[in-house]
């Protein structure tokens, strides 16, 4: 228990220490935090739709029909009509043959790696990819290749030297810390010629990118059967959930052997409902799309002049680069001072001296919110400044 106890103080002395906050009420752009109210730029609420009515009245519906809990796992009774019906509106949504619906986007990076990889095949992953990538191609057991952010000729040397009997890329879609977007096209290219899969976590462009909110892959005009594609259902489409879509055979294989599918509780059918309710919106209102690609111009414009860089982005994410953990977390503390609440990232969430504040738009957030935080940031600016040794 001492050793707990000096790991701790010392995540305390690298200002590297999480804590939880309470939030009271549904997501949007105001929160009320502890008991407080907040302006708050840290939701993966992209579209605004973890609230609307429609999602919360399918929700309702759903559990009319089937109940509060799915009460077992898919393959014995978990599975439901509406867990039916939303695996093929989802692929039918991001033009895939066929989709499987998970509990969540971590358990169906881990299912869907382990199912298809093993010692002897080697999974080749992006350094910046999300840490359910990352732990899905150690269980694996697989060798574990990790080239450069984007860097698609190291890449492409690493395919070539390797002789594995199955070869995997993974990558993010959207890079959830820098708000950036992969090379997929590069990517499926390598894949084409190397004879390997590539697996797209595209938990944040999924809603987002592509005509409808389709995705990445539509973003890119990509289709292929190499192609496995992982996309979440609790951020943009504002429910829970994940599902991977890929061709008929490969999604019959996960059924069979993807471990974090075949035993676990199903999830509540009445997130089912809310997800097809959800999809719905998602592609009849491009209007919230737009939105974001305003607000974040928008942001751009209203953050010119700190003594940070706003990093580029087309996303949804706009990372305010700051650099060192203690000057993050004081700046974060100064801003929700006023009310304004923008998370801090520190290591090894992201890479030593890269330490940012995570700014998340929401298509209703509005030019007033960010003149708002460009105030709040301005403020904490000087106030560092004054207090710098």
């Amino acid at each position: 228990m001492d050793d707990f106890q000096t790991a701790l103080a010392d995540l305390q002395a690298q200002h590297l220490l999480r804590q939880r906050r309470i939030v009271d009420g549904p997501q949007g752009p105001l929160l009320q935090v502890d008991g407080k109210s907040y302006l708050a730029f840290c939701s993966n609420d992209y579209l605004g739709l973890a609230n609307h009515p429609a999602l919360l009245a399918a929700a309702q519906a759903g559990m009319q029909q089937f109940g509060m809990g799915a009460a077992a796992s898919a393959l014995i009774s978990g599975h439901s009509a509406a867990h039916e019906m939303l695996e093929q509106e989802l692929a039918a949504f991001v033009e895939m043959p066929r989709a499987l619906y998970f509990s969540n986007g971590y358990m169906a990076n881990l299912g869907v790696i382990a199912a298809l990889t093993g010692p002897g095949d080697t999974v080749f992953g992006d350094r910046l990819n999300h840490a359910s990538l990352i732990d899905g191609a150690r269980l694996s057991r697989a060798d574990f290749k990790v080239y450069p952010h984007g860097d698609t000729a190291t890449l492409a040397r690493l395919l070539a030297k390797c002789h594995s009997r199955r070869k995997l890329v993974v990558t993010d879609a959207v890079f959830s810390m820098d708000g950036d977007i992969a090379p997929l096209a590069a990517l499926l290219d390598l894949c084409e010629r190397h004879d390997a899969w590539l697996l797209v976590d595209d938990a944040h462009g999924f809603g987002v990118l592509g005509t409808q909110g389709r995705g990445s892959l539509r973003h890119f005009s990509l289709r292929s059967e190499r192609l496995i594609y992982m996309g979440t259902l609790g951020k943009a489409a504002g429910v829970a959930g994940a599902f991977v879509a890929a061709s008929d055979n490969l999604i019959a294989w996960l059924l069979q052997r993807a471990r974090t599918y075949m035993f676990t509780t199903g999830n509540p059918a009445l997130l089912a409902t809310a997800a097809s309710a959800s999809l719905k919106l998602i592609a009849a209102e491009p209007w919230r799309r737009t939105r974001l690609q305003e607000l974040g111009a928008y942001l751009h414009q209203a953050l010119r002049g700190l003594p940070w860089p706003l990093a580029a982005s087309i996303t949804a994410i706009h990372p305010l680069l700051v650099g060192d953990n203690q000057t993050v977390q004081a700046l974060a503390q100064l801003l929700r001072a006023q009310s304004v609440w923008v998370p801090a990232i520190c290591p090894p969430t992201v890479p030593r001296g890269t330490a940012r504040l995570r700014i998340s738009l929401s298509a209703l957030h509005t030019e007033a919110h960010i003149d708002q935080l460009a105030q709040a940031l301005g403020a904490a600016a000087t106030a560092l400044t004054r207090t710098a040794p």
